[in-house]
């Protein structure tokens, strides 16, 4: 150990008196005082040395210490401009770090990563997990797997069943790219401050093949949207909105055999994947 372990509270609150820091509320910072959470975050993506790591939003390196101490080799994206310059002094000493600053929304990840696989881990802020995670997985990164801490509720929808309130679009992405997990839940108590719910941490496998076979990935996912945009509706009436009259969408339906009067959180994603099908066809039909 190179340095003081951050993840605890009386190093973290030296480090943040020291750097004059506050956790940003609109960047939704909540700082990990946990060691016992970072040694299951490392565990729980089976880190070993020499092992590609993108870090998004390390903070004041938290996390970004137990991945160096494996032995990964992390590029870390970090919003806060704050904070690069903290993470300069917190991390130093490890060469197996670099930081980069930046929105990872906005961020060249090939260009960044380049071309070999990596693992992605990260704690991410709860206002902004879906838009990310969505733009992890929608771009094909060469991602052999996910490991990001979440807010308890977003991990349910992740791993949610076809039927429940919980299953939607998020659910049907990320289950359809990955083998999602919920690896252990993590106490508020946790965090400096405390937020106020609990957290996960998932662990999601990225599939080598999707989980189902679709002839048109980004008409699946508008079909997705479509079912789900409007939860109270049916999908007769839901996937209009694709710019098909009812009758077309109602022959499509009982063409994938799937009654027109369902919503859209009942189907599966093989479900899914057949009125994907079927509404090309349709769609093919009426031009």
């Amino acid at each position: 150990m190179l340095n003081p372990v951050i993840a605890s509270p009386k190093v973290t609150r030296r480090i943040l008196k020291t750097f004059g820091l506050h956790a940003s509320r609109r960047l939704g910072q909540n700082f990990l005082i946990d060691a016992a959470v970072v040694r299951g975050i490392v565990d729980t993506a089976e880190i070993v040395p020499g092992d590609r790591v993108l870090e998004i939003g390390p903070g004041i390196g938290t996390l970004t210490q137990g991945l160096a101490e494996a032995g990964a080799d992390v590029i870390a994206v970090e919003i806060d401009k704050k904070l690069p310059a903290v993470l300069a002094q917190t991390l130093a000493g490890y060469d197996n770090v670099r930081v980069v600053p930046g929105d990872i929304l906005k961020t060249d990840i090939p260009a960044l990563m380049g071309s070999a696989p990596f693992k992605v881990v990260a704690n991410l802020p709860y206002y902004i997990t879906t838009p990310i995670l969505l733009a992890l997985l929608e771009q094909r990164l060469p991602i052999r797997r996910i490991v990001t801490m979440v807010q308890r509720e977003v991990a349910e929808r992740m791993t949610a069943p076809p039927g429940g309130r919980d299953y939607g679009a998020l659910s049907v992405a990320v289950q359809y790219h990955t083998e999602p997990l919920a690896a252990f839940l993590v106490s508020p108590r946790s965090f400096l401050p405390s937020p106020a719910v609990e957290s996960a941490v998932m662990d999601c496998v990225v599939r080598e093949t999707p989980a189902v076979r679709v002839p048109d990935e980004k008409l699946f996912f508008q079909v997705v949207r479509a079912s789900f945009a409007q939860r109270r509706k049916t999908l007769s009436n839901a996937l209009r909105s694709l710019g098909l009259s009812r009758d077309a969408v109602d022959r499509a339906m009982a063409r994938a055999e799937i009654d027109p009067i369902r919503r859209g959180e009942t189907l599966s994603l093989a479900e899914f994947a057949r009125l994907t099908e079927t509404i090309g066809d349709a769609r093919t039909e009426s031009e």
